[in-house]
């Protein structure tokens, strides 16, 4: 089910957007031809021009295309009447604002060519991404202007029921696929996205962003509900110490944080990175982890609650477990001289359980322990990770929270 909301609810929902949104949510402006110099634009006369990328179209005949492989602009503008000293001057004048070195194969553009013999181009449109151009402009003056698509923001209410996944339920529904990740991180600690049964549900409203009526994805959700094992789960958006944050109708946060790190008197002897030469093998290759230096024996905690999911030796890793805390995060533990008796594969750990103990097993030059943070399967820095938060609604907002919970509750109730 899906519909956008309409009517009285409206004003209910720009209640909420005054209390959810962060001081960047400004998502986009356009940036037309006010923002181009006045030499760059052409003479256009009294009746309203065809705007395209907020030139008058109708005064040019246009080109467009995409960029080849291997590809440059001064290829296409050299074609269209543009000399090479023009295009030199002004990439280097303008580098700032883009570096044509950045183009890439496949993007579209458009030349603006004078509609006469010539066929001079005076304007190129380099399309970089959905939401911004590049507008090169060569006239009087030669210059590059940045020119954003407006995002549209349209305010939906949808709603499914589980079959077999909730990601098969969005599709089948026609959502789009940014609106069951989204759900998935907000109610990542309270639902068991692994365990869902045929006949749970979902209700959620949220903003839908477009650009020129492709959607961009999911924005804000305004308010959510997930109906999981015949409980249900309310998810009330409210700002917090400058915070966006999660909270159930009672004012407990839907999150819970994670331990700074997984062992107690230690240094960081290597850290996160995309390309680090390895110290045995010689070879450059990423190190998706942060290793700590510390004895052979030290305990190793797990950060958080959730299930061991594996729990194995090899020569590489050593002694490892995994731990998967929820649908979108796990933790990795590498090197261990050993694991702490009890702790077995399938089995749940608490947050500060120790389960294993500093070690050198596997490709390692000393006894240090290699520590992996992964969300949504793939590894981040763990010292980049923000833990959430855990604070209940302070008292001196609950009158605040309490006004937007019954809104929220209402319109998740009748929508």
């Amino acid at each position: 089910m899906y519909s956008k909301i309409k009517g009285p609810a409206i004003i209910f929902i720009l209640i909420i957007v005054l209390n959810v949104s962060c001081k960047n949510s400004r998502i986009a402006e356009i940036q037309g031809p006010e923002s181009m110099p006045a030499d760059t634009l052409p003479h256009v006369d009294t009746c309203k021009p065809v705007l395209l990328f907020g030139i008058p179209a109708d005064s040019f005949n246009l080109v467009t295309g995409e960029i080849k492989r291997n590809g440059f602009l001064s290829q296409i503008l050299i074609e269209h009447g543009v000399s090479m000293q023009e295009i030199d001057q002004v990439s280097k004048n303008f580098d700032t604002i883009f570096d044509v070195r950045k183009i890439r194969s496949g993007n579209h553009y458009t030349v603006f060519c004078e509609p006469d013999s010539t066929a001079r181009a005076r304007y190129l449109v380099y399309e970089h991404d959905p939401t911004i151009c590049y507008i090169f402009s060569f006239n009087d003056s030669l210059n590059i202007t940045p020119y954003r698509k407006e995002i549209k923001k349209v305010i939906k209410y949808s709603s499914g029921t589980i079959e077999t996944s909730m990601w098969e339920s969005i599709m089948m529904e026609g959502y789009h696929p940014s609106l069951a990740i989204a759900l998935s991180e907000i109610f990542a600690w309270t639902v068991d996205f692994f365990g869902l049964q045929k006949g749970d549900s979902y209700k959620v409203i949220y903003e839908e962003l477009f650009i020129e009526d492709i959607s961009m994805g999911i924005g804000n959700i305004y308010g959510a509900q997930f109906t999981w094992a015949g409980n249900i789960i309310s998810a009330i958006p409210f700002l917090q110490d400058g915070k966006g944050i999660y909270f159930d109708p009672e004012g407990n946060s839907l999150q819970k944080a994670f331990l700074k790190a997984p062992l107690h008197f230690s240094r960081i002897s290597s850290r996160f990175s995309g390309s680090r030469m390895h110290p045995i093998l010689r070879i450059r290759r990423p190190h998706y982890g942060v290793d700590y230096a510390a004895p052979v024996g030290t305990p190793v905690q797990a950060i958080g609650d959730g299930r061991v999911a594996e729990m194995r030796s090899d020569n590489v890793n050593g002694k490892m477990i995994k731990i998967t805390h929820n649908s979108v995060y796990s933790t990795a533990y590498l090197h261990l001289s050993r694991f702490e008796e009890g702790i077995v594969s399938g089995g749940f750990v608490r947050q500060g359980d120790i389960i294993g103990y500093v070690g050198s097993t596997g490709l390692s030059t000393g006894p240090h322990l290699d520590f992996r943070f992964y969300k949504n399967g793939s590894p981040v820095d763990p010292l980049k990770v923000e833990a959430p938060p855990v604070e209940p609604v302070s008292e001196e907002n609950l009158e605040r929270f309490n006004k937007i919970k019954l809104v929220v509750l209402s319109l998740l109730e009748t929508c």
